[in-house]
């Protein structure tokens, strides 16, 4: 897995809107990226979770905010905008992982 990596004027280096956007837009590209990478994920716990209840481990959803939290800490970002963004994405994952569940016992 190789990530694009688009040439990005640093932040503190921005002069214009512009450039702000240009860096907004490479960042994104790789986000996008790297979330398809952590869907396969999703994909895989769905292959491996043998019950369809596992699904949802609300012990888990609160152990990946927390460490996702101490990460943003470290990082400078917000908590603010770090948990409500990974609620809303463990809660599409989790969706998602469901559908992909359901999807592979359906054809076997």
């Amino acid at each position: 897995m190789s990530f694009t990596t688009d040439p990005r004027p640093a932040p503190t280096d921005c002069q214009t809107m512009g450039e702000v956007r240009q860096g907004v837009d490479a960042l994104d590209r790789l986000l996008v990226e790297v979330l398809a990478e952590r869907q396969r994920y999703m994909d895989a716990a769905a292959r491996i979770k043998a019950d369809r209840h596992a699904v949802r481990d609300t012990a888990r959803i609160e152990d990946v905010v927390a460490k996702v939290k101490a990460a943003a800490r470290d990082a400078g970002l917000s908590e603010q905008i770090a948990e409500p963004v990974w609620r809303t994405l463990i809660e599409r994952c989790i969706a998602y992982e469901f559908g992909v569940w359901d999807a592979r016992r359906q054809d076997a």
